[in-house]
C-alpha cells in the first residue's frame, strides 16, 4: 500500500493540567484522572500512581491488549483498562502531548462517551509547540477483513480525516442499521461525536451482569437498548449508536501514533479489528520514514489483510 509521511501541522500540548474523575464499568472501582501539559515528542504517556516504578505505558498500538469490549494497554505489571474514549478525545483535540496520570487500573465510565475528557481539555486549553507534527497520507485503497466485517482505508478527496461506521446487526438485534461518518475536526468531534455513548442489547446486559460484573452500572449509565429502544433512557442522537463506534474507530486507530490524512470506513468492526488496523498504519508509518518494506504487505491486487495473531 502506497503512503507518505509529511509534516503537518505543529505539535499541541494542554496549557494548564485538568482532571477527571469517576467509577469503571468493569472493576466499578473510583478513580482520578490528571492530564498534565509536556514537552515536545513526549507522546501520550500513561502513568499508573497507584504503583511503584516501573508504573508507565505509553499510549501506543505495541501495548494493546485484546479484550472484549473494550480496548486495554498491558506494558509489564502495568495495565490500563477502556483507553479508547480519553484517546478518540485527545485525537480530535490534536492533542499530541501529556502526561496522563491515574490512580487505578480501569478508566472512568463516566455517561459512557467521551465529552468529560473533552470538556476539561478544552477548559485548560492549548499550546502550540515549535515541533511539526508527522501525518501519513493514504495513497491507495485497501481493506484490511475479518470475518464479515472489514475496515477500508482510501486517500482523503480533499486532505481531510475522514472516519465512518456502517452499524448492521444480525436481525435478531434490536438496533437498526445505521450509518455515521464525519470529516474528523475538534469542533466536529465535540458537536457530533463526542457526546454519543456507550450501548449493549438488553440480552448483553443480562449476560455481563450474570457474571458479576458491572453490577453497579445502571440502565442510565450507558444505553441498554431492548426490543422498543433504549431502556430507562433516551438516544441523544438517532444514531448515537453508529456515532459511538465512529469515537472508538477513531480513538483505537490513534494507537497508531500517527495524524491520519485519509478516509477510514468501517463495516461492523470492533476494537479487535481497529487494533489491527492500527498496527498496520504505525508499520506503514515507520516503512514510510526508514524507506523500507512494511512487514505486513498487501498486493495490491488482493484487497484483504489478516495478521497472524
Amino acid at each position: 500500500m502506497e503512503a507518505s509521511v509529511t509534516p503537518s501541522r505543529n505539535q499541541h500540548t494542554l496549557a494548564v493540567s485538568c482532571e477527571v474523575h469517576g467509577r469503571g464499568y468493569w472493576t466499578g472501582k473510583q478513580v482520578q484522572v490528571a492530564i498534565h501539559p509536556a514537552s515536545i515528542g513526549t507522546g501520550l504517556r500513561f502513568i499508573r500512581t497507584d504503583m511503584a516504578e516501573p508504573n508507565h505505558c505509553q499510549a501506543s498500538i505495541e501495548f494493546r491488549e485484546d479484550a472484549s469490549l473494550r480496548t486495554n494497554l498491558l506494558n509489564g505489571e502495568v495495565r490500563l483498562q477502556m483507553v479508547e474514549h480519553l484517546m478518540a478525545a485527545l485525537a480530535a483535540l490534536e492533542i499530541d502531548n501529556c502526561i496522563i496520570e491515574i490512580d487505578g487500573e480501569e478508566f472512568p465510565a463516566l455517561d459512557g462517551s467521551s465529552l468529560r475528557y473533552v470538556e476539561a481539555m478544552s477548559d485548560a486549553g492549548l499550546i502550540i509547540q515549535a515541533a511539526e507534527k508527522r501525518r501519513l497520507v493514504i495513497q491507495e485503497t485497501m481493506r484490511i477483513e475479518r470475518g464479515s466485517s472489514w475496515v477500508e482505508l482510501s486517500p482523503a478527496l480533499h486532505g481531510e480525516s475522514y472516519f465512518e461506521y456502517r452499524l448492521s446487526f444480525d436481525d435478531q438485534i434490536p438496533i437498526k442499521s445505521q450509518t455515521f461518518g464525519l470529516n474528523l475536526t475538534p469542533d466536529r468531534f465535540i458537536r457530533e461525536v463526542a457526546a454519543a455513548r456507550t450501548f449493549v442489547t438488553e440480552q448483553q446486559a443480562a449476560s455481563i451482569r450474570a457474571q458479576g460484573v458491572a453490577a453497579h452500572v445502571t440502565n442510565q449509565d450507558l444505553l441498554v437498548i431492548g426490543d422498543d429502544g433504549p431502556i430507562e433512557n433516551t438516544y441523544r442522537f438517532n444514531d448515537e449508536c453508529a456515532r459511538h463506534k465512529t469515537l472508538d474507530l477513531i480513538g483505537d486507530l490513534a494507537l497508531s501514533g500517527v495524524e491520519f490524512i485519509g478516509r477510514a470506513t468501517s463495516f461492523r468492526g470492533g476494537h479487535s479489528l481497529n487494533g489491527e488496523v492500527a498496527e498496520y498504519l504505525k508499520e506503514l508509518a515507520v516503512a514510510e520514514i526508514n524507506q523500507i518494506a512494511p512487514s505486513i504487505n498487501v498486493p495490491k491486487s488482493v484487497p484483504h489483510l489478516r495478521k497472524a495473531m
